[in-house]
């Protein structure tokens, strides 16, 4: 039975999960015993910046290319030998389905040679779940449940009410574009370059957040909708160029700045509601945008005026990384929840 809060225990009998992540262009491979992190190995694939965005024919071959090399550093910066394996713990979904299908498809066969279970792994909770890692030497600092987590990242913006390692229910999504994505598609008709998400945030860090103006969509409960936003934009950078060719170039940082608190001000304030409407105020933040240090600086400000106890994850946790997915897997490991060999991945962005 999972109490309350998961404490630190001791490692001399947890089990030593290996993960996989390999949902998007990131290949990963991590090695956990217990909940303590032992390495983490990400392999980054920069050729899509040359296209915009990512490519999934390119990026599944190069998870080929990748995966092996990244899965024998992760073992051997964590000291474990493939006969320590408790079990592989990797991402099933959602994702890109080529991408998804080297990792799966590695981590089954993998399994099936050293006699050991394979444990597929949801990539939105184990976002979720990267908040009760710990590293050696280190005093984990994880929210008890309940708690309310903003997952938010290139292609999901969810308000999360985490009960329990297996039981997460979606409170609010976004009905249309993800924060991630706008912050994409935004940066790309600045001209930017991708991903737009890490450029606007240091040029919004020179910038006015209160010299444009742009759209707040008005969707009913806990939703989100960030389309309306995209639109709003591109009509100003429209307007304003048809006068001054040099309107982007000569206000980019204002831009920035004024585009970054916009989508906080609509994250934000679901998220408020999401808190007053649960009465939970253990409030963490997961996922791709949680590195935007305007977010984390709203959130910090939330917990000083609402009385919030906010739970923001190492920007080592907040891309995707198989950390995260080892973490999640370790629990279900546990329950003795384990896949079997038709296991199949899926796209489709759920919690189940």
């Amino acid at each position: 039975m999972i109490k309350k809060e998961l404490s630190k225990s001791s490692n001399v009998n947890e089990p030593i999960i290996l993960g996989i992540e390999s949902s998007c262009d990131d290949t990963s491979a991590a090695v956990v015993k217990g909940r303590m992190l032992l390495s983490n190995v990400i392999a980054s694939q920069a050729v899509h910046s040359e296209y915009g965005g990512v490519v999934p024919e390119i990026a599944s071959r190069q998870h080929q290319q990748n995966i092996l090399p990244v899965v024998s550093t992760a073992l051997k910066r964590a000291n474990v030998q493939l006969n320590q394996i408790n079990a592989i713990a990797f991402t099933a979904g959602p994702g890109l389905l080529g991408s998804l299908l080297v990792g799966t498809n590695f981590a089954k066969a993998l399994c099936l040679s050293l006699g050991i279970e394979g444990i597929s792994v949801n990539h939105l909770k184990g976002h979720v779940m990267a908040h009760f890692l710990y590293e050696p030497n280190e005093e984990p600092h994880s929210p008890e449940f309940p708690f309310l987590c903003l997952l938010v990242s290139g292609g999901n913006s969810q308000i999360i009410q985490v009960n329990s390692p297996s039981e997460m229910i979606i409170l609010g999504q976004t009905i249309d574009d993800a924060a991630g994505e706008a912050f994409d598609k935004c940066a790309k008709v600045m001209g930017l370059g991708y991903p737009g998400g890490p450029i606007v945030n240091r040029l919004a860090n020179e910038g006015n957040p209160k010299r444009f103006t742009f759209s707040k969509p008005h969707v009913e409960g806990l939703n989100y909708s960030f389309s309306g936003l995209k639109t709003s934009f591109l009509y100003k950078l429209r307007d304003e160029l048809s006068v001054n060719p040099n309107f982007v170039e000569q206000n980019k940082e204002d831009l920035c700045a004024s585009l970054q608190q916009t989508v906080i001000d609509i994250l934000m304030d679901k998220l408020l509601k999401a808190s007053k409407k649960t009465g939970i105020k253990r409030i963490a933040l997961a996922g791709g945008v949680s590195a935007n240090t305007g977010l984390r600086d709203a959130y910090y400000n939330y917990a000083e005026k609402y009385g919030w106890n906010v739970f923001i994850p190492k920007f080592s946790y907040t891309t995707d990384n198989a950390a995260m997915i080892a973490c999640a897997g370790y629990y279900d490991y546990l329950e003795g929840k384990f896949t079997s060999d038709d296991l199949v991945p899926f796209v489709e962005t759920t919690l189940a």
